[in-house]
């Protein structure tokens, strides 16, 4: 069975991905209208899309600039190209944009990018413009994390969840409980536990309700719980034995409404609106604390630093690699004059004032460059292989902020502990034996 945590630290990379792409776009600018964003639903026909794209090739035929008019004829071409590669529109819809931007430089560059998005994109758009329009793009990103809410009061309980702006109750039951009162004389005791008995079993359902509705296939179905109510229901809920282990762990926050049922529900979703938005900042302070936990006890079960890192992840001792979503690495691939290749990881600082790195042992000449890019995006592409999960955080809370700057934005978790010093004595005995 797969662990959820990791399937979401996967869509948490898609998400990275996107944002990426979305900054490369909206930086992209063309010459003339030859931009081309492209937007198919699920559900919809290639071949629709296809005969649309004819008739505006008709169309731009008639531009009567010649130069805006072949970008744009190119452009439209390029896109026909691409849905060639689909028989029919992927389950979450497709994307395409082609064109041509032009660079810092000022020469143009073709543009040709189709993928089909992370989560359904219920989006049917064609624009051609000096622009690559991404709206439909940023909208993905917005959270659809699910919470489960549980309001509970004299009178009865609901269940329900949110999920983006999308409410739904999932479940309501009504309930009958004896009211307090100083009457019954010798028979106060018996009424008081009676009393006691029915709200005990009034906890006990709601209970193993919330078990069915938000555990499924023995893992809990929702990012979060909050428990709302207008008595000390929420309360003897949430301390009592009889609530799973499992929901109790997800609890993010108990609030207090004046109504029980659906008005209660509303009323909870507003109480709580900004919990539910730093449910993603509370999840990476939890992941940067466990990590300066391991520091603190000194476990050797951490790295970090881009060299200790990649060693450990080559040893396959990486459980968590957690990396800054906006660190500025680049990987490059050079050769040298024998035609050996070297991997080399640098900063713009390092690239810039060390250009000693890019020589050639052998000649003193600069190596040739094979290949150049953002360390982030290889290792996006690259985590799987050295059977570790990667986790992006932000420097937005203290802990991130600290993780950056002290450990440079690029660490992990280990399963064992490695010894760091042993290995690069091993590495500087090699090129020992090497000469």
């Amino acid at each position: 069975m797969s662990d959820p945590s990791a399937s979401e630290a996967e869509k948490n990379i898609e998400i990275w991905k996107v944002k990426k792409l979305i900054k490369r776009l909206e930086a992209a600018r063309g010459n003339g209208t030859s931009m081309i964003s492209l937007i198919i639903p699920p559900k919809d026909q290639v071949s629709r899309a296809a005969k649309m794209l004819a008739e505006e090739y008709g169309t731009a035929s008639n531009i009567k600039s010649r130069v805006n008019r072949q970008s744009v004829l190119s452009a439209i071409t390029s896109t026909q190209q691409r849905l060639k590669l689909y028989n029919k529109v992927p389950p979450n819809g497709l994307v395409v944009y082609c064109g041509e931007i032009l660079t810092s430089e000022g020469k143009e560059r073709k543009v040709n990018i189709d993928f089909e998005p992370f989560k359904p994109i219920n989006t049917s758009l064609y624009l051609c413009d000096n622009k690559f329009h991404t709206e439909a793009l940023a909208e993905l990103l917005e959270s659809d994390q699910k919470f489960g809410f549980i309001i509970m009061d004299g009178n009865g309980a609901l269940f329900g969840t949110l999920s983006g702006n999308t409410r739904e109750v999932v479940h309501k039951f009504s309930v009958d409980l004896p009211k307090k009162h100083g009457r019954g004389g010798q028979s106060a005791l018996r009424f008081a536990r009676l009393r006691e008995e029915k709200r005990h079993n009034y906890v006990r359902k709601v209970a193993e309700l919330a078990v069915q509705n938000f555990i499924t296939n023995d893992k809990v179905n929702v990012a979060g719980i909050i428990l709302a109510g207008s008595a000390d229901f929420k309360n003897d809920l949430n301390a009592s034995d009889m609530f799973d282990q499992r929901l109790a762990t997800k609890v993010i926050k108990v609030v207090d409404v004046s109504y029980g049922g659906e008005n209660g529900f509303n009323q909870a979703i507003e109480l709580s609106s900004e919990t539910l938005g730093n449910v993603k900042f509370i999840q990476e302070k939890k992941l940067i604390g466990k990590y300066f936990e391991e520091i603190s006890q000194d476990t050797g079960k951490v790295c970090y630093g881009i060299d200790d890192t990649l060693k450990a992840l080559e040893l396959g001792a990486v459980e968590t690699l957690i990396v800054f979503e906006n660190l500025e690495i680049t990987r490059w691939t050079l050769r040298d004059s024998e035609n050996n290749d070297t991997i080399l990881h640098t900063t713009k600082l390092q690239e810039q004032s060390n250009r000693e790195q890019f020589l050639d042992k052998q000649t003193g000449q600069e190596m040739e460059i094979v290949a150049q890019e953002s360390f982030l995006e290889w290792i996006a592409e690259h985590y799987k292989d050295f059977g570790a999960t990667l986790e992006f955080v932000s420097d937005r809370s203290t802990e991130g902020n600290q993780f950056v700057k002290g450990f440079g934005g690029i660490g992990g978790i280990l399963r064992y502990k490695v010894n760091f010093e042993q290995l690069a004595d091993l590495d500087d005995d090699d090129e020992y034996y090497d000469d």
